[in-house]
């Protein structure tokens, strides 16, 4: 029996409907395995018990919003008896028309949400299909079928009865926007005795005068952007006059796709419903009338003396919304761009409207920039607005250069993590979506070029590391580059090692990194740029030996010794390099190809020249550590690996301890072997060394990697060993000690906790 049907049947779903929620969520994810397979494929609870009717609503809505409810899911809602739905939305899903009569039309549904749905559903359909229900024709109170073809001339019964919106007898609210609506359909539409809100946005009507049938239960209209509206003002007004119930009127227009020459009529009208008397709609306590351009300050100033009760003003792209007597009203609520609150309203109130959207985010950048107080409030806004136009090249230029400015600087560290998250996970899909756009991809970059955003905030950060490196490939622009490599190598840091050996294994990614380094080379250039892809590609090799074979195979390791030679007095860029090649001599198949005779002197030399810094000598000495422990593999001469043992252990001894962080490490494996007892004293003191440094920088990270990976056996070992080194034994004991510390201490703060 499925566990949320147990769950109510032991009554927990007689509680909040918070527990409601939670237990769909849980498990939305299994519905194959709580159904059956019908005939036709769709799916069949294998039992269910009655469940409490808001269940049904919710299960619906969490799978449709979850993106998973389709012509095979939506038939568990075949058994209308014990999932009985009354609020249904099939919104952008794909459903056919077979799968909604027989899913959702023998439901006594009271609302419907059908916006956009694909698979070839339209309009007269739904109708059709919900008429064809006597409990819906009197049931349904709310219908909504924006984005849809609403194939008119389909909605014939037999025997040439019609079949309408005026079947629907009990409607109320009717939702049309960018549909097919013609004026006879209108005409339908109006007949219903009862309808109160009507949207017939971005529709193909031309008259209004059909308005007039409802003229007395009418208390909202949205007519946004009629595009073949031909009525001249005196006919518009007089409609509007006639429309005693109306509350709120959306009367706004698309002001980006509008002519200088179009829309004088809308214009006309809707400047002398500003000036006309508060007789005509005197019940409008919202007017919408974004858009139109020939609107005076003087009209609206009237409009609002006229009407004390006016709580709603939409003035965005007229040009008026400075109007001082706006000041004035402290109940009243305004879209427009004077003012930061004006600007935001826009913003939660035009989430749907394309040119609105794109309007207030321009305004809003420039509010933003240079902003220095953390606003969740106008991220919250503006990464609404992306995601309500996820392909609107427009929007996102305008939202990216926003985030930019939201989250600059410290600005960041004070907004929610939850909210950064979805911002970055945004800000990726954008660099998907447009990714020759030049300036979008700019501005992602430097909205994603923040430590703490890379470092702290969870996100993808593969597939962010994969569209950067893409974005590096085709650009060569210096402030540009600087920017990707930076973000390259703090994402590239942050990978697991899973994540780290699929971006190690692409030749491409490789290579480019690798340009960055030769071209900053081959002109002696010591900048961030050249660090940070001589950190990414440090990172890149860590224990990965496909990458570290590609770096090979690409010339990287004739690259990194000509480097080295050339940045000699350069420690930030000798030890990156020198980190490199420890990666490929930890790896022993590629060993070979650092036993070249002038390479290792030069690094000997480093070893032991005491003028340079520690961090250098000891990324030297790992490279000749990791070679000198393995002789039956060497294939120089055997004064060399003599003198390389020899060395080993005497620098070493003249070291002083690294107080900074300068390592870490994934893990001791690549240590194990260097810490047998038959290894030379300077390759075992070279290890015990290392770990030394990193323990007593971070012993509580390292301890228990040191007793998983069985390396405290070995320092144990070692220490016991007759044979073994007093200084090598003098760490080894030092790190078991720091361990047995720390483990004393860890047991004593639990033994703490639990008294």
């Amino acid at each position: 029996m499925c566990s949320w049907l147990l769950t109510y049947q032991t009554g927990i779903f007689s509680s909040a409907s918070s527990e409601l929620d939670l237990n769909i969520l849980l498990h939305l994810n299994h519905l194959d395995t709580l159904c059956s397979t019908q005939t036709d494929g769709s799916m069949c609870l294998s039992w269910a018990p009655l469940l409490p009717q808001e269940m049904a609503d919710q299960l619906l809505h969490k799978m449709a919003a979850r993106g998973i409810l389709n012509d095979t899911t939506v038939g568990i809602f075949r058994n209308c008896r014990e999932l009985r739905l009354r609020r249904a939305t099939i919104r952008c899903c794909p459903v056919s028309l077979k799968a909604f009569l027989l899913a959702l039309c023998p439901h006594r549904l009271q609302e419907l949400d059908a916006s956009w749905v694909s698979g070839g559903l339209t309009g007269a359909n739904i109708i059709s299909g919900l008429a064809s229900n006597p409990e819906c024709r009197s049931s349904l109170q709310r219908l909504s079928l924006d984005g849809l073809n609403l194939a008119w001339e389909s909605l014939w019964g037999d025997g040439g009865t019609h079949v309408g919106f005026s079947s629907l007898q009990a409607l109320r609210k009717l939702s049309l926007a960018n549909t097919d609506l013609t004026d006879n359909v209108l005409e339908d539409v109006c007949s219903l005795p009862q309808l109160e809100s009507l949207d017939i946005s971005c529709s193909a009507v031309s008259k209004l005068t059909p308005l007039l049938d409802c003229k007395n239960t009418l208390r909202s209209l949205i007519a946004h952007h009629l595009r073949q509206l031909d009525m001249p003002p005196a006919g518009l007004l007089f409609v509007f006059s006639q429309l005693h119930a109306l509350r709120h009127l959306d009367f706004s227009d698309d002001h980006l796709t509008l002519d200088d020459s179009d829309g004088s009529g809308g214009d006309e009208a809707t400047r002398q419903l500003l000036e006309g008397s508060p007789d005509v709609l005197p019940s409008l306590v919202s007017l919408d009338i974004s858009g139109w351009k020939r609107i005076t300050e003087a009209a609206v100033r009237a409009f609002v003396e006229s009407r004390s009760g006016l709580v709603f003003l939409g003035l965005l792209a007229t040009g008026t919304s400075s109007c001082d007597v706006l000041c004035t009203q402290k109940n009243l609520k305004v879209t427009g761009e004077a003012n930061e609150d004006q600007v935001c309203e826009a913003l939660r109130r035009y989430r749907g409207r394309e040119c609105f959207t794109r309007e207030a985010l321009v305004h809003l950048n420039n509010l933003v920039s240079g902003i220095d107080k953390p606003r969740p409030d106008m991220l919250k806004l503006v990464l609404s607005g992306m995601q309500s136009h996820p392909n609107s090249l427009h929007v996102h230029l305008v939202a990216t250069a926003c985030v930019f400015n939201l989250t600059t600087q410290d600005l960041a560290q004070a907004l929610p993590v939850g909210l950064l998250s979805s911002t970055v996970t945004q800000l990726l899909y954008t660099m998907k979506t447009f990714p020759g756009h030049q300036q979008v991809q700019k501005n992602c970059l430097l909205a994603l070029c923040s430590d703490y955003i890379l470092e702290d905030v969870p996100f993808d950060k593969y597939l962010a590391a994969r569209l950067v490196i893409n974005w590096l490939s085709s650009h060569e622009d210096p402030t540009l580059q600087r920017m990707t490599v930076a973000v390259i190598s703090l994402l590239v840091a942050k990978l697991s090692p899973k994540e780290a050996a699929q971006l190690g294994t692409d030749v491409s990614i490789m290579k480019q990194l690798l340009a960055v380094v030769q071209q900053k080379a081959m002109v002696g250039v010591l900048d961030s740029t050249l660090k940070f892809a001589l950190s990414a590609l440090w990172n890149l090799t860590d224990e990965m030996p496909t990458a570290a074979r590609n770096f090979i195979e690409c010339q990287g390791l004739e690259l990194y010794e000509e480097v080295l030679e050339s940045y000699y007095g350069e420690p930030s860029v000798q030890q990156k390099l020198l980190g490199l090649m420890n990666n490929i001599a930890e790896v022993e198949e590629l060993q070979p190809d650092l036993l070249d005779e002038d390479l290792l002197e030069h690094i000997l030399r480093l070893l032991q020249d005491s003028q340079v810094e520690v961090g250098v000598r000891y990324f030297a000495g790992g490279v000749l550590a990791q070679l000198a422990s393995r002789p039956e593999a060497w294939t120089l001469s055997d004064e060399l690996l003599g003198t390389i043992r020899k060395q080993l252990h005497a620098s070493i001894l003249t070291w002083t301890q690294i107080e900074r962080e300068m390592v870490s490490y994934r893990s001791f494996h690549p240590f194990c072997p260097l810490l047998q007892t038959c290894q030379p004293s300077g390759v075992q003191l070279w290890a015990v060394w290392a770990i030394h440094l990193v323990c007593s920088q971070n012993t509580s990270h390292y301890s228990s990697m040191l007793e998983t990976e069985g390396v405290t056996e070995l320092l144990k070992a070692l220490s016991a060993h007759p044979d073994t080194h007093s200084d090598i034994k003098g760490l080894s004991d030092s790190i078991l000690c720091m361990v047995e510390e720390h483990q004393s201490h860890s047991r004593s703060s639990s033994s703490q906790i639990g008294s």
